[in-house]
């Protein structure tokens, strides 16, 4: 059986689509900051290890820390990082950054791990951007294409110049795959490096130009005109 138009199930059903299209951008995004909160506090509740543990967690000390608590140390930690950075920038401090690198790199295994780290802490924290341009590249297979952003060249891997392109992972783009491609398989794409992660973020639903709010996700008849209640 068939709704009518102007049905009342037909009119809750746009209205529910209408709502969740409009609503879901913000559920998104706070269900990403707590995630992200929660993940980051496990790494600086350890911060506040002066306070006894009976006034931090839960339980007389044996549960979980207190969400405030948790806030607390996370706007400590902070607070240490910028005053990391104001110690860095003064000549004392930056003698000291110099130090503390040499001692590292002089503990073997160690030194690897910190090297890594810190030669892609300097790439992605440069003034130019690391990602270059966006490009189409044949990936996974030749006949199939998606995005990657062109990170730099390789002269000595091989007789041929190689580009080196990084093919994001959508929705999360912070994991992906590295490919070494010769420039004649690349395709350069009118699209800025922000634009192509919005394009990768959004599984492909925000394209260059295109608006970034939920109206694309109406059904036809509400983005027409606003439904009736």
């Amino acid at each position: 059986m068939s709704l009518d138009e102007n049905s009342f199930l037909n009119r809750w059903r746009r209205n529910f689509l209408a709502g969740l299209a409009i609503s879901l951008p913000g559920i998104i995004s706070i269900a990403v900051v707590i995630w992200l909160f929660k993940n980051v506090s496990n790494l600086t509740d350890w911060l506040l290890f002066f306070l006894p543990r009976d006034w931090t967690h839960d339980k007389g000390g044996e549960g979980k820390m207190y969400w405030y608590c948790s806030g607390v140390a996370f706007f400590f930690a902070v607070f240490l990082i910028c005053l990391v950075g104001r110690f860095g920038r003064d000549y004392l401090g930056r003698r000291a950054i110099k130090w503390a690198d040499t001692a590292l790199m002089s503990i073997p295994l160690l030194n690897k791990i910190y090297g890594t780290v810190k030669q892609v802490n300097e790439s992605f924290s440069s003034n130019k951007s690391a990602f270059q341009q966006v490009v189409l590249v044949p990936f996974p297979h030749p006949a199939s294409r998606t995005i990657g952003f062109v990170t730099g060249e390789q002269r000595n891997l091989g007789a041929e110049k190689l580009i080196s392109v990084f093919v994001p992972t959508t929705p999360n783009p912070t994991s992906g795959f590295l490919l070494l491609l010769p420039e004649s398989a690349l395709v350069p794409v009118d699209m800025s490096v922000a634009d192509g992660i919005k394009f990768v973020i959004s599984l492909g639903a925000i394209s260059p130009g295109q608006p970034g709010h939920a109206l694309w996700a109406l059904p036809p008849e509400v983005k027409a005109e606003p439904p009736e209640i």
